[in-house]
């Protein structure tokens, strides 16, 4: 059981990104020094997105070198349609020294079902 829990624990170290619900991902926008990302395809950011949210594909996600580039320090919201493939994201940041990475949990699914609001 021990050896169990110890394992636990190191796995969740490996992730230093937290997964956090619609109304936690919500209150963090309000905040200062927040970066927004959304990893959908255009097609999809074009049918609503998070106000302020900046488009990056997770296509594209793994050519571009964000760290190092004005955001180690800053909170880094990340979304996508279902929480997937913002997690993949989320790891990439993490690995590169982004500090403060936040996924939303259940994606834009779960903030529409929690009636947050998107423009387009």
């Amino acid at each position: 059981m021990r050896k169990l829990a110890l394992y636990l624990i190191l796995i969740s170290s490996l992730f230093a990104f937290e997964n956090v619900d619609a109304k936690t991902f919500y209150k963090l926008l309000q905040g200062n020094d927040v970066v927004l990302l959304d990893v959908r395809t255009p097609s999809e950011f074009e049918e609503g997105h998070i106000k302020d949210a900046n488009l990056v594909p997770i296509q594209l996600f793994k050519y571009l070198y964000l760290g190092g580039r004005g955001i180690k320090d800053k909170k880094v919201l990340v979304y996508c349609r279902s929480g997937n493939r913002s997690v993949t994201a989320s790891q990439a940041l993490d690995a590169w020294g982004v500090k403060k990475v936040y996924n939303l949990k259940g994606g834009i699914l779960e903030w529409k079902k929690e009636g947050l609001p998107l423009v387009k």
